[in-house]
């Protein structure tokens, strides 16, 4: 594996500063094979303007997930009280700095591709237009509510601040959409699907095989001497009703009321609505996977990345952090574009490759502290990928490198 610091520039092709005039970024490590998976030491504006002219990327990116400040006027530290980053700007000047990016960010993504902007409610409205300008009103897709955290019992004057919020538009009305479903839960499903087939022992739900309005044409007519309630029609045909009856799919009742089975077992699950309460962050920074102070759960972006891309597809994520949408991305065997400004950020993100399963416990007691694993397997996981420089920081990151090289030594021998 090579490290250190070579003076190759990025991708060949691109070999001249950004738009900027000043920056360039160098190759800074790389595995024994090359990867399209890569992660960026710098602004993420300077990167954007950099892979915006890169034939190999640009107009073909399918998912982009951002997760960038909320306008908090905050600093924030990871659990050994080192800053993650800062969150100061704030009105106008965040909405300039946002309004920069997202202009980049769309000019990448491809014609299906989709774009999700994590936000709470300090700009979430303001951004909401400002999105709307760029990618158009017509390509909103979703407003998802998250529920980020427990109920709160110590709120004065107001409601407790409970959610966050997502914003989902898409490049075109073409998008690459793969519904989600969520697994029926024991209780749900003895709720919604009460009855068991005498014949075959299979759990359904009895719905009606009728629909509000009337209708003229065959769904109108009578089926087995009956006509469809008043004010309504048949939701099938009088020999579609006769066939799903000979399949054993009517039910009967004892005023011969017929009603429609429909099965557990042929039920894909319960579609996801626009409301996410099933993806609260870990309320105590020791419990987190790595830490760094705005880690999201990584189930969250599995969802998003599923949804709105396929396996080989390239997904963005040009405010990385602690790198979650790049290891979900990884596991999910899409291609990856990460982007992150702060040493520390960078840190994590190759600890959190090399550590795979391991515990980072780098920061508080391992025997006090139990962390979930980041992958239900029991296998370490490095990624295949290559980082890249500014060279007015790269140098900062030497101490790093030093310290991935042995990460990666301990993770295979492990």
């Amino acid at each position: 594996m090579a490290t250190g610091l070579p003076k190759t520039r990025w991708n060949g092709e691109i070999n001249k500063p950004t738009k900027s005039g000043e920056n360039v970024f160098e190759l800074t490590w790389q595995e024994k094979s090359s990867s399209p998976n890569r992660l960026f030491y710098g602004d993420n504006i300077d990167v954007l303007r950099l892979i915006n002219n890169d034939s190999a990327v640009k107009g073909k990116v399918k998912l982009i997930y951002i997760d960038p400040p909320y306008s908090t006027n905050s600093i924030f530290q990871t659990r050994d009280l080192s800053n993650g980053y800062a969150d100061i700007l704030k009105g106008k000047d965040y909405l300039i700095f946002l309004k920069e990016r997202l202009i980049l960010l769309r000019e990448l993504l491809a014609d299906d591709g989709s774009i999700y902007v994590h936000l709470d409610d300090n700009m979430a409205f303001h951004v909401k237009v400002l999105m709307d300008e760029i990618f158009g009103v017509n390509n909103f897709k979703n407003f998802i509510i998250r529920q980020k955290c427990r109920p709160k019992n110590f709120t004065k004057n107001s409601f407790g601040n409970i959610a966050d919020y997502i914003l989902f538009y898409t490049k075109t009305n073409k998008a690459t959409w793969n519904k989600v479903y969520e697994e029926w839960s024991k209780e749900k499903i003895l709720k919604e699907y009460p009855y068991i087939d005498e014949k075959t022992g299979r759990r359904h739900k009895r719905v009606p095989v009728h629909a509000p309005g009337t209708r003229n044409g065959e769904t109108g007519k009578t089926w087995r001497g009956v006509l469809p309630p008043q004010g309504k029609h048949w939701q099938y045909t009088p020999a579609k009703l006769e066939q799903l009856d000979k399949e054993g799919k009517i039910y009967w009742s004892k005023n011969e009321n017929p009603r429609r089975k429909v099965f557990l077992d042929e039920s894909k699950g319960i579609a996801i609505q626009d409301i996410w309460a099933d993806f609260i962050d870990t309320a105590n920074q020791n419990t987190k996977i790595t830490g760094y102070p705005t880690e999201k759960n990584p189930e969250l972006l599995k969802r998003i990345i599923k949804a709105s891309s396929n396996e080989g597809d390239y997904v963005l994520d040009c405010f990385a952090g602690s790198g979650t949408t790049l290891v979900a991305a990884s596991e999910l065997k899409r291609k990856w574009i990460g982007v992150d400004n702060e040493t520390v950020a960078i840190e994590t993100i190759l600890k959190r490759f090399a550590n795979g399963t391991a515990k980072m416990g780098d920061y508080v007691s391992k025997e006090v502290i139990k962390q979930d694993s980041l992958f239900l397997s029991t296998e370490h996981f490095i990624s295949n990928f290559s980082l890249y420089s500014d060279t007015k920081k790269a140098k900062s990151l030497n101490g790093t490198l030093k310290l991935w090289d042995s990460w990666l030594k301990k993770s295979l021998c492990a």
